[in-house]
């Protein structure tokens, strides 16, 4: 069957006049059709494989375009790549893949078209459409991949065992395509990716962070986190998570399982941010729990200071796996580390609290509230809906503080220099007391956060220090 509609644009009648002119097949392979049958919208990017050189018909395709755009060669991979209007285009040769236990980069050689398709991860990727004006539009279905994706299955073209151990990052790339599409895994391969591990080792972080990221980005990310679990893959990858699955009994007193509420959470900042961080966030935000567990018999289960140690241990999981280490770490860390603030409050509401509450978050207080509110995963229907009034009154006491007190991004109306100007002093200790000083006395709403007021103030806590007015 032809499907002439979906190579309809003016690229691919380029692509199929040059491949005609150097007389080589060629196909559009991959993303672009399998989701032209999804109708997942317009893509951005489109890969061609060409039964010969994907260079060569890269350069060709430039010249026959009118504005005759730059072409990107890559020739230890032998692809090329030219962008045209808002659209990425990557030319390769036709090729078969050979591995290496240990590494998941193949020897390649030149091979046919349906060599191409052998190797491709999935058979819904496998699916390609003829460029070619004999048969211009025909669909290469050669593992019926449209039948899988009518039926929402991942499936491997060959032996999910070879498929996944020539190149374990297919295991994540199928939990992430069955997140994103909201397909299921087939059977034997959802078994293969179990046996198979340890095969993840030989893959950098970065790779693996990459189809993290892609799962934390979806629609609902406890689908991939499950499957990551399910299969053993998370074990490998965050085992910071899996210490906090299950669920303890001791003197008829237990906890919840906060490996589960961990992806409740998840799920729900999922539905109102698409932040990825603030998303990790809640991933992690109760990491601190499994070190920090104990039994009371006074008060039960207990998880003292586990919001400063996660927030510890966020740093240790962002080097491990080769995150950045910068504000992006730093803005996860502290959302984990301020993420029961806004609960303790909620039970009182007073000004010098939410104040101090403003002082700490500065301009991230919008995303804590977001992450908190996402934290209540009770299934108790009243409860639910007090929780939510709580924080909506959390919510207007923060914008009326603000409004009043200006405490975001707090800088002290006095200056340092005015200090020293007003006591005769050099550097020394006593700055930073008085500086301090004034800080506290604004938080605690002793006195408005003015000039006038601070400098008075200044003025009585340098003498009580012994301090000699110039």
């Amino acid at each position: 069957m032809k499907y002439t509609e979906a190579i309809s644009s003016e690229i691919f009648s380029v692509i199929s006049k040059a491949s005609n002119q150097l007389q080589i097949e060629s196909y559009v392979i991959g993303g672009f059709v399998r989701d032209f049958f999804l109708k997942r919208g317009t893509a951005k990017d489109i890969d061609v494989v060409a039964v010969g050189s994907g260079i060569e018909l890269a350069l060709k395709v430039s010249q026959l375009l009118p504005n005759k755009p730059k072409v990107q060669v890559f020739k230890t991979y032998g692809t090329a790549m030219l962008r045209y209007k808002d659209v990425e285009i990557e030319f390769v040769g036709a090729r078969k893949e050979s591995y290496t236990v240990e590494s998941r980069n193949p020897e390649v050689s030149e091979g046919t078209l349906q060599d191409d398709q052998n190797r491709r991860d999935f058979t819904i990727n496998a699916l390609a459409l003829s460029l070619n004006e004999e048969n211009f539009g025909e669909l290469l279905d050669p593992f019926n991949g449209i039948e899988d994706l009518e039926n929402k299955i991942i499936k491997t073209p060959l032996n999910p065992d070879i498929t996944y151990s020539d190149d374990p990052l297919r295991m994540m790339r199928a939990i992430r395509f069955a997140t994103q599409l909201n397909f299921t895994i087939e059977e034997k391969s959802l078994l293969s990716i179990s046996e198979n591990t340890d095969r993840l080792n030989i893959i950098t972080k970065e790779r693996i962070v990459d189809e993290l990221n892609k799962i934390m980005s979806s629609t609902k990310p406890s689908v991939g986190f499950l499957l990551l679990e399910e299969t053993g893959l998370l074990a490998h990858i965050l085992p910071e998570l899996i210490a906090l699955k299950g669920v303890e009994e001791v003197e008829g007193q237990k906890h919840k399982d906060n490996f589960y509420h961990t992806l409740e959470v998840v799920d729900n900042i999922a539905e109102n941010t698409n932040d990825v961080w603030l998303r990790w966030a809640a991933l992690l935000h109760d990491i601190g729990k499994a070190p920090t567990k104990k039994f009371s018999k006074k008060v039960g289960w207990t998880f003292h200071a586990h919001e400063f140690v996660g927030s510890k241990m966020v740093y240790k999981l962002f080097k491990r796996l080769k995150m950045p280490l910068n504000n992006k770490m730093k803005f996860v860390q502290k959302m984990v580390l301020l993420s029961s603030r806004p609960i303790v409050l909620a039970s009182e509401v007073t000004d010098s609290a939410v104040r101090r509450l403003v002082f700490d978050t500065g301009d991230d207080i919008n995303s804590l509230m977001i992450l908190c509110e996402a934290d209540i995963t009770t299934k108790n229907p009243k409860k639910f809906k007090r929780y939510h009034q709580n924080f909506e009154l959390v919510r207007t006491k923060i914008k009326e503080v603000e409004e009043r007190d200006k405490v975001r991004n707090f800088e002290p109306p006095v200056s340092g220099e005015e200090i020293m100007k007003a006591f005769n002093l050099k550097p020394c200790r006593e700055i930073g007391q008085i500086k301090e000083a004034i800080k506290e006395a604004i938080l605690e709403g002793e006195i408005p956060n003015e000039h006038e007021a601070s400098f008075n103030f200044m003025i009585e806590k340098g003498i009580s220090l012994g301090l000699k007015k110039n």
